[in-house]
């Protein structure tokens, strides 16, 4: 990605005039805000799921493949020459794992034979508890030696023996537990599955779901990345809107994500061929999904498939009814209780409790793949029919329709819409009143935002941006501060895509980005931004009067749950500090107020660097005391993003500090 010129980089910060803001935020009017405003979006992209936030370690465990990515044997290699090969047996592991690894022992005697793997781009070694499984076909008498070694000198930090179950004509799992003796020094390193060959009856054996697992976010079986869950955890979102974007609406119409294929046992779940280039497992289904959304105390945005591929192609109108079942078997795989079919199965699977959901997105972009005439079936039949459905079924469930009314569309009652708004930072800008024009009856979801191209660069038909980067983080700021002036009217905001593997990716600006090794799990800019904003959540808007008009000073204000008064504010296109004067109605002199204020580095275009693990976002936090009409005094340095927040509802502090200074008479 080019960086823009000197020229170019000034005129993000272009000089304006820095008159002093007088604001009065009036205690009374406004709007309840309804929002959940700040919240996460996962797909997998950027191998984000299979070799990102799904701690699974192995790499092509199952040897899943499709049309568009055959079965392969890749990311395994041989040790002591073992003969390895795909086989497609009559008897497979399940019907959705239909291949495994054979592995043919030839004439080799005297050394321990088998197959290693080398993660997703590496491993990361430490002494914690990995906790493993292998399902084997044929007879092998003996144990198995799992292990941990480095791939660049071989020593091993961590082996166990399993002792084998395995018969000749059936499948048996092997389970074990191991804890390395010493850290790895880096995440070169390798596992491994070795054997003596001579305790093998009939040549060969077959390996299949070779699986092995860290420490999880909350010890979940087939969990999470701890290290990324707590960064995301740290940014006290309100929903997650899963699984995402153009994976749910598949390549094709029979390649897609079935939710149905990515629940129960592993062995039952397929995968499938991604809209991102590379096959996923499946390992992070819809269970795991509602389990993030548990352990975060968060809402879910379940999408539901409405029938169109990014082929193109979508399903007639006289071929809909199966469509739209499968979308309601999922609302009741979700909430329905036991005696429901498919709440039986959920408890089957160990989940007899439902789960809420209080949103449903119905498809992903239907104003973009194989527009105007899968756009068209959208609005003719598909929304409105599976709205129809679901306001007989689900009355309480709020539905959100893909597109918003900012998309050319009159959305049917009562569906709300959602808004897609990958930006300039100048866009971003620019956006800040938008949503003053929505109504009550057209709520909106901002689904998917961030600013990935530079002001006068780089358009779409080039590359993104290579990471979030501060000026583009402020412009964001004030994109949402937009969004929560109408926190009555906007559902919530969530930055797209959320996680990026520094190995493969196929979209460069994302809110965090990682590795195999959680050192390079990094913060982005917006992040910064992000965790500030969420960090202080207004329940109820207040009108704000000003002596200036917006910008260079950007804001919103109102109350917490708790009355405290809430100020966010951005500056942006200023070269010089902005003066604040902000007077909360009903506070009294001697009022106090925490204003945390994040800045970023000289050059605008910094950001923070996972290979330097630098964080140019620098934030410090004051104390202020109110003046008189409990007016607070500060000022905000261009490029600069802060939240203030009163100790107290005003006059009550007042008067305690008045009854403490009589007590000390």
């Amino acid at each position: 990605m080019r960086r823009l010129s000197i020229a170019a980089t000034a005129a993000l910060a272009l000089a304006t005039s820095c008159q002093a803001a007088n604001l009065v935020v009036h205690a009374t009017g406004g709007n309840v805000t309804t929002s959940t405003m700040y919240g996460l979006m996962h797909e997998d992209i950027n191998n984000s799921g299979d070799g990102g936030i799904y701690a699974e370690l192995i790499y092509n465990r199952a040897f899943q493949g499709s049309d568009m990515f055959p079965t392969s044997l890749d990311g395994w290699s041989s040790v002591n020459g073992a003969a390895l090969s795909i086989k497609n047996s009559s008897t497979p592991l399940s019907w959705a794992l239909p291949s495994s690894m054979n592995i043919a022992v030839g004439s080799g005697k005297g050394q321990k034979i088998g197959f290693r793997n080398g993660g997703y781009w590496g491993i990361d070694v430490r002494v914690q508890k990995y906790t493993g499984s292998f399902y084997v076909k044929g007879s092998h008498t003996g144990s198995f030696t799992a292990s941990l070694q480095s791939n660049l000198t071989g020593e091993v930090f961590g082996s166990v023996d399993v002792k084998s179950k395995s018969v000749e004509k059936g499948w048996t799992q092997h389970e074990f537990v191991m804890v390395p003796t010493k850290d790895a020094p880096n995440v070169n390193n390798t596992f491994a599955i070795t054997f003596d060959p001579a305790g093998v009856q009939g040549g060969s054996l077959d390996f299949n779901l070779i699986s092995l697992f860290p420490p999880t976010y909350k010890n979940r079986p087939n969990g999470l990345r701890p290290d990324i869950m707590e960064d995301l955890a740290e940014l006290n979102p309100t929903f997650l809107r899963l699984p995402g974007g153009n994976m749910l609406e598949g390549n094709t119409q029979t390649n897609w994500w079935k939710w149905n294929e990515t629940i129960g046992p592993l062995k039952d779940r397929p995968g499938m061929a991604n809209v991102w280039n590379y096959q996923i497992t499946y390992g992070l289904g819809l269970v795991e999904y509602m389990e993030w959304c548990e352990d975060l105390n968060i809402e879910p945005i379940v999408a539901v498939w409405d029938g169109l591929s990014l082929d193109g192609h979508f399903t007639s109108e006289a071929d809909f009814q199966p469509i739209i079942q499968f979308a309601l078997d999922e609302i009741e795989f979700l909430t329905g209780d036991v005696s429901t079919k498919w709440g039986a199965v959920r408890a089957s699977i160990g989940h007899p409790t439902p789960w809420k959901v209080k949103y449903v997105e119905i498809g992903n972009e239907d104003w973009l793949a194989g527009a105007p005439a899968g756009y068209d079936s959208f609005k003719a039949y598909r929304l409105p029919l599976l709205i129809k459905a679901f306001t007989e079924k689900y009355p309480d469930i709020k539905l959100i329709s893909s597109s918003s009314v900012f998309d050319n569309i009159t959305i049917p009652a009562p569906a709300a819409g959602d808004f897609h708004a990958y930006l300039t930072p100048d866009g971003n800008v620019a956006s800040f009143s938008q949503f003053d024009h929505l109504t009550k009856d057209n709520l909106t979801l901002i689904g998917e935002y961030a600013t990935v191209h530079p002001n006068g660069g780089t358009a779409w038909e080039g590359n993104l941006m290579p990471y979030p980067w501060w000026g583009g983080s402020v412009s964001e700021a004030i994109f949402l501060l937009g969004a929560e002036r109408n926190g009555d009217r906007v559902i919530g905001a969530t930055y797209a895509p959320g996680l990026r593997n520094l190995n493969r990716w196929q979209w460069s600006v994302t809110l965090m980005q990682h590795s195999a090794d959680p050192k390079q799990t990094t913060r982005s800019t917006s992040w910064y931004m992000l965790r500030l904003f969420g960090s202080k959540i207004i329940t109820h808007t207040r009108p704000v009067t000003s002596d200036v008009s917006f910008g260079p000073l950007y804001y919103v204000a109102g109350n917490s749950a708790e009355g405290h008064g809430i100020f966010k504010a951005a500056v942006y296109n200023s070269t010089a500090d902005i003066p604040v004067s902000l007077q909360f109605e009903g506070f009294a002199k001697g009022a106090t107020a925490q204003l945390t204020v994040q800045t970023g580095p000289e050059d605008p275009y910094g950001y923070n660097d996972p290979f330097l693990q630098n964080n140019v976002v620098k934030e410090s936090t004051i104390t202020l005391t109110a003046g008189d009409k409990g007016t607070f005094e500060f000022s905000l340095p261009p490029l600069s993003v802060a939240v203030l927040e009163t100790d107290g509802k005003g006059k009550t502090c007042v008067k305690r500090k008045k009854r403490a200074e009589a007590l000390k008479v």
